[in-house]
């Protein structure tokens, strides 16, 4: 059991050896009180009384525990007690008093007294034996105590004659406590002679003198101890006690760490305590509520922290001054970081998280006391990096150094945990204004510096830095602030003079300089930085300077040869800086400068002092990284963090900081607990998983990198630290009978870190201030019955809890409770109210049963609930139930309540228990369920739960219907690391129920179950199959066919070890590999074959597996009989077969359609295994079809086009294959519903390229036209008026052409008004063209038609020759020539004829004729040479008329018969005879048609041909288009048309 403390640490036990008068004082009256009331009892006889105070007198040494048993039986108060003693004490004897003298109260206390003498005598004769035996057995003890303590000093002497040096026999420990509670360290020393021992801390002796109160130095029986009494965080430090004697010395050292609970002196703790920038006046009363806690972020993300708080008075325009500080600077508004406070609340919000804000964030509000702080640790992790294994961002870049051209910009490398090793930087520059980065270094710098030079003067530039390494590249860093690139040199140039205090005047040294041309020589050269890859010089400006314009020209040469080189031969340096870089390792150079302007340059500057890049011995100048940090402790911090501390490297060479990295015992990867440099040693790691076990590492930071890693810290696991627990709280009376009060209480909120095992109970009288102990042995129940209580009077109790680390403060004073007995006939209240499984909208409350039953057994209880702060309860269970439990559900998410419970019995409903601690309605984050399952390897059914938090002293509490399950032989429990599992024995409907667990020593962890019976029944079934296991099978036995009609039978299952055995039965036969079938398994895809090379109709019956695997076994069978071996046997015989045919040329696809974009159907096949001499032959109806092109069979694919398909493309298409190996035949039937299929082919492309209708008038009607891809009549093509299906008719006729579809309405009138449209379906989607023919269009339409109706007309019936002239004639002269022609015309026309353009009268040399209205003739008799000419006939009525001309050419005989001209027919020899007909000659030489001759149309004119073409694949219906010499009215058809002609 565990000793009690006082309030301060000390010990409050009692010696048993010397009598402690202080703490007996109370039991030494009350002892005194008992014999005075023996005293007044008995008779007066001398002997007696004097015996008797003897007896007292001997009891003053009896110890401490007698007295109390003896203090239990008093019934008195504490000064009638007293009294009473001090008259025992000081009188020889005691008389009773003569009745005469008694007052009337004395007299009936008296008889009372005397009434129950005789059981009072009884008791104390009784009570006196037992004293008198316990006095005798005290007394032997002290003679032997006596005797021991003679013989150990006699040792003693003898020890202390042999000098000794001073030895800690019991050292100092180290202590972890909270702020404002003290600590003790003690030692014991011994020694010869006995050493003096002295107490420092942190090496400074302890003087208590010096600060008053706070330090205590205490040297009792050897044991020496320093007392430490309300610790603060400067407490923290190293302690050391040094014994010292004439012989040497001897130390002890122990640490002290003070922490402030829950994060609030985190700060402190780290040694980041923000200074006070300044002291702001307050008026305002500030108290922090919600204070933001630890939190973590992501690098490209936001936070925010907020504080809410209340402020008196609350003035909205007057909000309190909040100061924020990171790592000890104060923060200012800017875009990356954001401030408010008003409304109750202050907050800092940064939008764009970079590994810069890293740190510990504190607000400071100024207040009316002083001020009101918090402080929380920000953690920002890096971003998803650029490319898997590149490292981490660089952080903190700044520019230093800043000139006119050149800047010194620094950083901070990342943290490298797991990725590669970094192997240099890359500085980027961008200019103010602009969004370009230029990268100023071409190879990565290997340290955290680099010059940048060649900046422009007066330019602002931001800089930023990516790390490099063999994986990739980083993402950059965050800029840097702007610099301008400026002289810095120019305002130290300036000088300030005031004059009579007043006036500023501010002279130049240029003023003061005179006229000055030619610069004097930079004095100082110098190297500012030494680095193995560069070196950066310096130097001083020239003085006198000059007014113009200057800059410096760099030589450098070997050290002592004299062989200067220039450097900068192709830059302008402007600044008294330059990087040089390209100087060899091992030499050493020698460096000057000169000052160059407009006039000239100055003489050299002193040479600098010998440079070199690296030392003698090849290290880097300054060496390296630092050394490793030395010892790393890891101690207890909270629930889930841990105080990292650790030694500082030997050699900290401009130590940047720290990084500490974290493991998980068992785990190979680390992972980075911190992601920007640490500056101090120690360090306190947030975000860890309470109960898992780590060990930590340090690297030490400077600009060359990272250290080597320090050693591993031991072992730790997360757990709270160590310390006293808080005070219990919420006493409740639970009964009383009058001499006895049962109290109860509830667990103190924070258990300091290991288990709480005793209680320690005070009372008083509620009227006195002193408490008097209840309890010297602890009480391990949150329940106590204290007796010895007066009947009527008010009392006040306190607890105190004690654990491992002692005994902490007491708990405030109940309120006063009443010692009078209960006798209501109701029960009293229940007690012990507690919550399990709190989850959003639900939670479990329990309790216990009430002590005080009432006149009744209880019979049920009834639980009430109200929201936090209110006092409207609302009972939740309308009847009540008879169990301690009771699940709450319907609460909101995130709201708080309280809860009661009231006790029923027959008589009615007792007192309400003591309200319950607020309970938020949020599951813990993390919760896990408990999981029902079966054991993989045992197949036992079980219940486990995953802890997401758990501590060392943890336990898992298992209840069956909310009833704890101690050893039953039902179930087992067995817990590993954070999983419990409840395993059940012998499962059965016994089993049923619902099962709860609960873990210990956490924020509430729990979880509940309910085992259904279908539940436990599924779980049953597969706990047998895994005791009585088969081998599962992913696929049953299966045949397939192979290539060369193989068949394999095959079962798959869904593991397999190499242990494996099987067999293959077929027909109740074994079959083995062998010739003819090959038998195998495949243990990584679990899949068993036999492969039989030639299937006959031996093969036909049943095929069994069995398999045998370790315990596990199964087997599957395939019944091959009947239809299904045929089916299987077929399929192989045309195996065999294709591999045959495979064997020479073969189609690797037989023939099958496609349909290109112009609607060409392909008929298309694919060829394999050919060669150059392998040929194609196409075929239809068993006749050869030689394509344009020849087919390419080593193309590997060949096709036949089918272009304008239609109902003459039905056959039988045959494509042959073959070579000297072979030939290989492939048929595509083209009919039926492959027709068809071919044909919504076509409709699908030709439906989508379709136009919108088009109007078209022609002298027969009005005609709506749509233009495609390709247009034949087998497509399915409707046309609609007004939703109504047209039919072809003399009405409304439907035609089309390869490219165009049409309907005409002949003779149109108003019935035809409407809305029209044109589907064309493709056997899945129907494509829908309109056109509204009504209004206007309809009009303008019905004008147009009726116009080209009469031009038609006109056109019919105007004059014009029918034939018969030629286009040239040649005769000889002497000869008649006879031009004759058949005219038409209604009315009859008028014959004109003209040569030379010249009107020809009749006469006898030249005679006109015109015969019956239709025959037309011009006779020249006997012709001569100038009868050649053009002639030409003209023939008219009122409709219009027609103008044909004829050449005529003479020739003399003899000449040579002129060459006819092309188109020309030969002049006949003859002269040609009139023809006695009215008929044109058949033999008239005039070939060549009349150039006035329309042409026919052809097939891609948009009006239809006046005859059917033999070309076209579709017949051409009688067309409405007049006879061909009438001029047609449609325009071009490109005028026209939304698709381009058809090619």
């Amino acid at each position: 059991m565990v000793p009690r403390f006082q309030a301060d640490g000390c010990s409050r036990k009692p010696s048993n050896n010397v009598p402690n008068l202080m703490r007996a004082g109370m039991d030494l009256t009350n002892v005194g009180s008992i014999f005075t009331v023996a005293v007044g009892l008995v008779s007066r006889s001398s002997p007696f009384s004097i015996s008797l105070r003897n007896l007292f007198m001997m009891s003053l040494s009896v110890s401490s525990e007698n007295r109390m048993e003896y203090s239990k039986s008093s019934s008195k108060s504490v000064s009638q007690a007293q009294a009473q003693a001090t008259e025992a004490m000081a009188e020889q004897a005691y008389t009773v008093p003569v009745f005469r003298q008694r007052t009337a109260e004395e007299t009936e206390e008296y008889q009372r007294v005397s009434k129950n003498v005789g059981k009072g005598l009884a008791v104390i004769q009784e009570e006196l034996h037992r004293m008198r035996i316990a006095t005798k057995a005290q007394v032997e003890s002290l003679e032997i105590q006596k005797e021991v303590k003679g013989m150990m000093r006699k040792r003693v002497d003898l020890l202390e004659e042999i000098p000794k040096l001073p030895d800690f026999l019991v050292a100092l420990r180290p202590h972890t406590v909270w702020e404002k509670t003290p600590v003790k360290l003690f030692c014991t020393v011994e020694g010869n002679p006995r050493p003096i021992v002295k107490w420092y801390k942190d090496g400074v002796p302890v003087d208590p003198l010096s600060t008053p109160g706070k330090y205590k130095i205490e040297n009792k029986y050897g044991v020496h101890s320093l007392i430490v009494s309300r610790c603060v965080v400067s407490d923290t430090a190293e302690y050391s006690a040094v014994a010292t004697n004439q012989h040497g010395t001897a130390t002890s050292k122990a640490k002290i760490i003070v922490k402030r609970p829950a994060g609030a002196g985190e700060s402190c703790h780290l040694g980041l305590v923000p200074h006070l920038t300044e002291i702001h006046a307050s008026k305002l009363d500030v108290s922090l509520l919600d204070r933001f806690p630890v939190s973590f972020g992501v690098e490209g993300n936001s936070i925010r922290l907020v504080c809410t708080m209340v402020v008196v008075p609350d003035l909205p325009n007057i909000p309190p001054i909040a100061q924020w500080y990171r790592d000890d600077k104060l923060l200012k508004p800017s875009k990356l970081v954001e401030m408010s406070v008003g409304g109750g609340a202050a907050s800092l919000t940064l939008p764009h998280l970079a590994k810069d804000d890293e740190g510990l964030y504190t607000l400071r509000i100024f207040t009316k006391d002083g001020t009101a702080e918090h402080s929380a640790y920000l953690f920002v992790s890096d971003a998803a990096p650029s490319a898997p294994g590149a490292p981490g961002a660089p952080m903190s870049v700044k520019a230093y150094d800043i000139n006119s051209d050149y800047v010194l910009v620094a950083w901070k490398p990342p943290n490298t945990v797991n990725e590669a090793p970094i192997t240099g930087y890359f500085v980027d520059r961008c200019e103010a204004g602009t969004d370009t980065w230029v990268q100023c270094n071409d190879a990565p710098v290997k340290i955290c510096k680099y010059p940048v030079h060649g900046l422009r003067v007066g330019h602002s530039y931001y800089f930023r830095v990516r790390a490099v390494n063999s994986s990739g590249i980083s993402r950059p860093s965050r800029k840097s602030d702007k610099v301008t690139a400026l002289d810095a040199a120019e305002s130290e140039r300036l000088q300030v003079i005031k004059i009579e205090g007043k006036y500023d005047i501010v002279i130049k040294d240029d003023d003061l300089e005179g006229y000055v041309t030619i610069p004097g020589e930079p004095t100082d050269v110098h190297a500012s930085e030494i680095f193995k890859s560069y070196v950066v010089l310096s130097w001083k400006p020239p003085s006198p300077r000059g007014r113009a314009p200057l800059w410096y020209v760099i030589e450098k040469c070997l050290a002592g040869t004299g062989d200067w080189q220039r450097i900068n031969t192709t830059v302008k340096l402007h600044s008294p800086r330059y990087p040089v870089f390209d100087l060899q390792d091992g030499q050493k150079y020698q460096f000057r400068v000169y000052s160059v302007n407009m006039y000239g340059s100055s003489e050299a500057s002193a040479p600098s002092e010998p440079i070199q890049k690296v030392d003698e011995d090849g290290t880097e100048l300054p060496i390296g990284v630092p050394s490793a940090p030395g010892h790393v402790v890891a101690t207890r911090n909270t629930k889930s963090s841990v105080f990292v501390q650790w030694e500082a490297p030997k050699h900290l060479k401009h130590l940047m900081g720290y990084y500490i990295d974290g493991r998980v015992v068992g785990a190979k990867e680390w992972f980075a607990c911190n992601h920007k440099p640490f500056k101090h040693t120690r360090f306190v790691v947030h975000g860890l998983i309470p109960g898992e076990t780590y060990v930590f590492r340090v690297q030490a930071v400077n600009l060359f990198g990272l250290s080597e890693e320090s050693q591993e810290s031991s072992p730790i696991a997360v757990e709270p630290a160590l310390a006293t627990p808080s005070s219990p709280f919420g006493i409740t009376m639970l009964s009383s009978d009058g001499s006895s009060i049962t109290v109860a209480w509830k667990s103190p909120k924070h258990c300091g870190g290991s288990k709480v095992n005793a209680y320690y109970i005070d009372k008083r009288d509620a009227d006195t201030l002193v408490w008097k102990e209840v309890n010297l042995n602890a009480v391990t129940e949150r329940m106590c019955t204290v007796e010895n209580l007066k009947e009527g009077t008010f009392y006040e109790f306190r607890v105190t809890a004690g654990n491992m680390a002692g005994v902490g403060l007491p708990s405030a004073a109940s309120v006063p409770m009443k010692c009078e007995a209960w006798t209501m006939e109701e029960p009293g209240p229940a007690y012990d109210l507690s919550f399990s499984e709190v989850r959003s909208h639900s939670l479990v409350i329990l309790w216990r049963a009430p002590i005080y039953t009432g006149a009744s057994a209880v019979t049920g209880y009834f639980v009430d609930m109200a929201k936090k702060g209110s006092s409207e309860f609302v009972t939740v269970n309308q009847e009540a139930v008879s169990h301690r439990y009771l699940q709450v559900t319907g609460l909101e998410e995130g709201e708080s309540y309280v809860f009661r419970v009231r006790a029923v019995n027959a008589h009615g409903v007792g007192k309400p228990s003591q309200l319950s601690e607020p309970v938020c309605a949020k599951a813990i984050p993390g919760t896990k369920e408990i999981v029902a399952g079966v054991d993989e390897e045992t197949g036992d059914v079980f219940l486990s739960l995953e802890a997401c938090e758990i501590c060392e002293m943890s336990k898992f509490v298992w209840s069956k219907n909310y009833k704890l399950i101690s050893d039953c032989p039902r179930v087992a429990v067995t817990t590993k690391g954070r999983t419990s599992r409840l395993t059940f024995t012998n499962p059965d409907k016994d089993d049923l129920g619902k099962y709860s667990v609960i873990v210990t020593d956490t924020d509430g962890v729990s979880a509940s179950h309910t085992l259904t019976e279908d539940a436990l029944n599924t779980m049953l079934e597969l706990s047998y199959a895994i005791r009585h296991p088969i081998v599962p099978l992913k696929h049953g036995l299966n045949y397939e066919v192979l290539e060369k009609g193989h068949v394999r039978f095959w079962l798959q299952a869904v593991k397999l070890s190499p242990s494996v055995s099987y067999r293959f039965i077929v027909n109740d036969k074994e079959v083995t590999s062998g010739e003819g079938q090959k038998i195998s398994h495949d243990v990584a895809t679990g899949i068993i074959q036999m492969t039989v090379d030639h299937f006959t109709r031996a093969n036909e019956g049943t095929y069994t597996v069995q398999i045998h695997d370790g315990k596990a076994k199964t087997q599957s069978s395939l019944v091959l009989v009947g239809d299904v071996f045929k089916a299987a046997l077929k399929e192989a015989e045309f195996q065999r077969k294709e591999h045959i045919r495979k064997q020479g040329p073969h189609f690797s696809e037989y023939l099958y359609f496609t349909v290109t974009e112009d609607c060409t159907v392909m008929l298309v096949c694919k060829v394999a295994n050919v060669k150059k001499e392998s040929t194609l032959h196409w075929y239809k109806d068993d006749e050869e079809i030689v394509p344009d092109t020849p087919p390419n069979v080593m193309s590997g694919s060949c096709a036949l086009p089918l272009p304008l398909f239609s109902r003459k493309d039905h056959g039988v298409y045959k494509a042959v294959l073959s070579d000297d190996r072979g030939k290989d035949t492939s048929v595509f039937d083209i009919s039926g519903k492959v027709f068809d299929d071919i044909i919504n082919a076509i409709a699908q492309i030709a439906g989508a390229s379709a136009s919108e209708l088009v109007l078209q008038c022609t002298p027969e009607g009005i005609r709506l036209q749509c233009y495609m891809n390709y247009y034949t009549e087998e497509m399915k093509t409707i046309w609609k008026h007004k939703e109504n299906k047209i039919a072809s008719s003399e009405k409304m006729r439907i035609g089309g052409t390869a490219e165009m579809a049409w309907m005409q309405i002949c003779d149109p009138s108003d019935k035809e008004k409407g809305h029209y449209s044109m589907e064309i379906s493709d056997g899945v989607k129907t494509h829908t063209r309109t056109f509204d023919l009504s209004g206007q269009a309809y009009t303008d339409a019905y004008e147009e038609y009726l116009r080209l109706k009469a031009a038609a007309f006109a056109e019919k019936n105007r004059g014009r020759v029918v034939g018969g002239l030629p286009d040239v004639v040649t005769i000889m002269e002497e000869k008649s020539l006879s031009l004759t022609c058949t005219v038409w015309g209604e009315p009859t026309p008028e014959v004109t004829w003209f040569k030379n353009e010249q009107e020809v009268a009749s006469t006898e040399h030249t005679r006109v004729m015109f015969d019956g209205g239709k025959f037309a003739s011009l006779v020249i008799n006997k012709v001569t040479p100038e009868d050649s000419g053009k002639y030409s006939i003209n023939v008219r009525n009122k409709y219009g008329g027609e103008f044909v001309e004829i050449t005529v050419s003479v020739y003399r005989h003899g000449e040579k018969i002129p060459e006819p001209k092309l188109g020309q027919a030969k002049a006949a020899a003859t002269t040609p005879v009139l023809p006695k007909s009215p008929a044109p000659p058949s033999k008239t030489p005039t070939p060549t048609p009349s150039k006035t001759q329309t042409p026919a149309p052809s097939m891609k004119s948009p009006t239809p041909a006046s005859t059917p073409i033999s070309k076209s694949p579709t017949p051409t219906p009688k067309s409405p288009t007049p006879p061909r010499s009438v001029k047609s009215p449609t325009p071009p058809r490109f005028m026209k048309s939304p698709t381009p002609p058809r090619k």
